[in-house]
């Protein structure tokens, strides 16, 4: 991968986005570096009032032509502080992370800065019952060097509460007298947002490997920003007329897919694909009896079968990456994919969907593992197709129309 798309990587990953807050990967990392594109092409970003998700539309109120929405989602697991206790401890919740990888592990909390809010700090201590001298605050700041731990040493641990998930607190040295005051003089509060301060490196060992947190899902997002460049760039060559594309970054994967699912009933793409990381079964521990597919990390990208992905939109891309020898290998879902490619039906519209990936390892922990060939090969395979329903929006089983009739005929 060149280094300054590594770069674009790392910063997109860095980004502290948990779930609410988005906009600081959407707003401050992701549209910043697509600016230029957007202008250039004419391109529209939409916003949204009760998320911090953005969308890129190539061909703003075109609705008759076939529309592609392409979706990553911008939250990281959402940890919160839940407890202030009185000798200080910030405990906090581990959400979807595995517990007992956090521990030792140092993170940031967010809180709000009131310091500089003249309607939350008045200098003389008065206050008002006008709203005339009201003013909104948005400012956040930033708390770090704390680190994860539970029940302070294990030598204080009952044998099955050692990984207790409601043990974790955050723990900052204090000493002295009233420490929870100390706490709270420093602005945290329940529910203020906890991240891990890891960002990634490459691995020392592995070739084209990288670990950190958060590769669920900044690179669900770096994927579709990149394949928003890509095709940028096809415009000064070819025209990209007959084909519109929704590049999205989603809010609130992570807690049930709330935010994807009002793209998609805003905007009723006719071919929706999530992109998301996904397991390197083959390196899982402990789990060969189950009989997970045979998917590795560092040979190509994934796509999800079974669940409500669209079989015909499925044998399209394997086929297209398959012509073109981008790696590619087939996962098997059941009743829901685990991704924003459910948003169509969460929605309630009709629309052809698929999730596809990349495997990784160690999801959920702050050591998730990555292999940049297998992001490389999503991009191009989601760059390919793009083109391919451009090229042949008018030939037979492309069209806006004709997915409807793209259904495998077993019988036949």
């Amino acid at each position: 991968m060149p280094d300054e798309q590594s770069k674009y990587m790392r910063e997109v990953l860095d980004a502290p986005s948990s779930g609410g807050v988005e906009s600081t990967m959407t707003e401050g990392v992701l549209l910043p570096e697509l600016q230029p594109y957007i202008e250039k092409n004419n391109w529209k970003v939409e916003r949204f009032k009760g998320n911090a998700g953005v969308l890129i539309d190539t061909h703003p109120g075109r609705d008759d032509l076939q529309t592609i929405m392409l979706i990553g989602h911008a939250d990281k697991i959402r940890m919160q502080v839940r407890h202030i206790s009185k000798d200080g401890k910030v405990w906090i919740d581990s959400d979807s992370f595995l517990p007992g990888t956090l521990l030792g592990n140092e993170v940031k909390i967010y809180s709000r800065d009131f310091e500089e809010n003249p309607s939350r700090n008045s200098k003389d201590g008065s206050t008002s019952n006008s709203i005339d001298s009201f003013e909104m605050d948005n400012k956040y700041k930033c708390i770090s060097n704390g680190t994860v731990e539970a029940h302070g040493a294990i030598h204080f641990a009952d044998a099955n509460k050692r990984t207790n998930k409601d043990q974790l607190y955050v723990e900052f040295g204090l000493h002295g007298e009233n420490r929870k005051k100390q706490i709270e003089k420093l602005g945290i509060r329940p529910g203020d947002p906890v991240l891990m301060d890891r960002p990634i490196k490459r691995t020392s060992v592995g070739n084209d490997t990288f670990t950190g947190a958060y590769l669920d899902n900044g690179l669900g997002c770096f994927v579709v920003a990149e394949c928003a460049k890509l095709l940028s760039d096809d415009l000064e060559i070819l025209d990209l007329n007959n084909v519109r594309c929704l590049f999205a970054f989603a809010s609130h994967e992570e807690i049930g897919r709330f935010g994807s699912r009002v793209m998609a009933g805003e905007f009723k793409p006719d071919v929706l694909i999530g992109v998301d990381v996904n397991h390197d079964y083959d390196a899982a521990p402990g789990v060969s009896d189950k009989r997970f597919p045979e998917i590795e990390m560092g040979k190509g990208f994934t796509i999800s079968t079974g669940s409500i992905t669209a079989p015909g939109l499925n044998n399209m891309l394997e086929d297209l990456a398959c012509h073109l020898n981008i790696p590619v290998q087939l996962d098997v879902r059941g009743r829901d994919t685990g991704t924003d490619a459910m948003a169509g039906v969460l929605a309630s519209i009709d629309c052809a969907a698929t999730s596809i990936g990349f495997p990784i390892r160690n999801m959920h922990t702050v050591s998730e593992c990555g292999h940049t060939g297998d992001v490389l090969c999503s991009i191009h395979a989601l760059h390919a197709l793009v083109k391919y329903l451009n090229t042949n929006n008018t030939g037979e089983g492309t069209s806006k129309g004709n997915w409807e009739t793209l259904h495998p005929r077993l019988d036949l």
